[in-house]
């Protein structure tokens, strides 16, 4: 079983401790309540949720409203949301849907088996990549357009250094996360390209060869955009 770090936003004191005795019957979650939606969006920004538990009825700030809020702000926009609510009917779980919620877990809830319905709606661990998996793909776009030029460049001799040291650093990049995102090959190519690069700049590589496994990598990276 994964740990699991649960954030659980709840305006009622006595609310926040039963989940918390709750939750904590599985000794693999650590949970952090908060008392509104304001004080649960500044936790939630800090990057330690992998999970919220989020009360719908609530003053100043209502879950729906928290939850918008979270999804506008790219460090909690793909953190799961599950809603809590005495409003469990079948039209209004889909309303809760069609807003991004993971999930609803109806009040009351059974103490024994929170832990276990709240993982239910968490994704499976091969989805934990799935937000980062998305920022290296936009971080991809634009690296392959500075390739792109860095392509050009290579043949303007007073360029071509910079551009060099341009291709090396991008290509450490790409190495290093071409293969934890699912595509080795890139990983590979920009390796061998990373070390091209530097036998450039002591000069025990050609140009050539730089020109030749940056054409490549270039493939490979325009083809993750194609339709």
């Amino acid at each position: 079983m994964t740990a699991l770090r649960v954030l659980h936003i709840d305006d009622e004191p006595d609310i926040r401790d039963i989940v918390a005795l709750s939750l904590g019957l599985d000794p693999e979650m650590t949970i952090r309540g908060c008392a509104s939606g304001k004080d649960g969006l500044a936790a939630a920004s800090e990057g330690m949720s992998d999970v919220i538990l989020l009360d719908v009825m609530m003053p100043v700030m209502d879950g729906p409203t928290t939850l918008a809020r979270l999804r506008q702000d790219p460090r909690t926009s793909d953190i799961p949301v599950v809603f809590m609510t005495a409003r469990a009917q079948g039209h209004e779980i889909e309303k809760f849907r069609l807003l991004g919620a993971a999930g609803v877990i109806a009040k009351p809830f059974d103490p024994m088996t929170l832990a276990a319905s709240l993982r239910s709606h968490v994704p499976a661990p091969d989805d934990v990549l799935a937000a980062p998996r998305k920022l290296f793909l936009h971080r991809v776009d634009g690296d392959t357009e500075a390739l792109a030029r860095c392509l050009l460049a290579l043949s303007d001799e007073t360029a071509r250094v910079a551009a060099s040291r341009q291709i090396r650093a991008i290509a450490h990049g790409l190495a290093g996360a071409g293969g934890i995102f699912g595509f080795p090959e890139i990983g590979d190519v920009a390796a061998e390209l990373e070390d091209a690069a530097i036998g450039d700049a002591n000069g025990v590589t050609s140009p050539a060869q730089i020109v030749c496994l940056l054409e490549k990598l270039l493939v490979l990276l325009k083809a993750l955009f194609k339709a």
